[in-house]
């Protein structure tokens, strides 16, 4: 009885009318603070970087008062400058807060180097495949007098002869010499061409 006489008292609803108060401008004085130390409602639109070389997208990004942040290089892509942005997030266009990092990939300037992969003394499907599977294609293909019918005796680039282990950038084109069956020093040396 005494508990219920105390919480409608004078003193306890004064009390709590006080700590209501000050709650209320805490909070008030907090949602002031936040709303002025993060922007609140002040946007940047995300500019579109695609194609800017990378110092004109620092300049960019600079006017609209937005950071930068790279990110690892993907890989080559010839329908873009080299060392312009291939890459961004957020992407163009959208809102963003001042000062926001903006995520950049750079295009590199050439396709990376890929090791051949050792596909001598193999047949030419399996070899056309393999050299497939990791990023080249075979643009050429002569014959020359072996016994081992569609067998892969060697490769070239660019009419020099290379060795599986060597690199050559990706998507790059390269010939087989292939052997056409007959055996050496028999009745015709030429080279056939497919």
């Amino acid at each position: 009885m005494k508990f219920l006489k105390f919480l409608i008292s004078k003193v306890f609803l004064k009390q709590v009318g006080i700590a209501l108060g000050v709650l209320i401008v805490i909070i008030f004085i907090a949602m002031r603070w936040l709303s002025y130390s993060t922007n609140q409602g002040d946007f940047k639109t995300v500019p579109d970087l695609s194609k800017l070389s990378f110092d004109e997208a620092k300049a960019k990004l600079a006017e609209n008062d937005l950071n930068y942040m790279l990110q690892d290089t993907s890989n080559y892509n010839p329908d873009y400058p080299a060392f312009s942005v291939i890459e961004q997030s957020p992407v163009a266009g959208e809102k963003v807060k001042e000062n926001r990092k903006i995520y950049l990939k750079i295009n590199p300037s050439k396709y990376r180097e890929i090791t051949i992969p050792y596909v001598i003394q193999i047949t030419k499907r399996t070899a056309e495949s393999t050299l497939n599977a990791v990023g080249f294609s075979v643009e050429k293909v002569t014959y020359k007098d072996n016994i081992g019918k569609d067998m892969v005796l060697g490769i070239q680039y660019k009419g020099k002869p290379i060795k599986p282990g060597q690199t050559l950038p990706k998507t790059s084109k390269v010939e087989l010499i292939l052997g056409n069956g007959k055996r050496p020093g028999g009745s015709s040396n030429d080279e056939n061409e497919e």
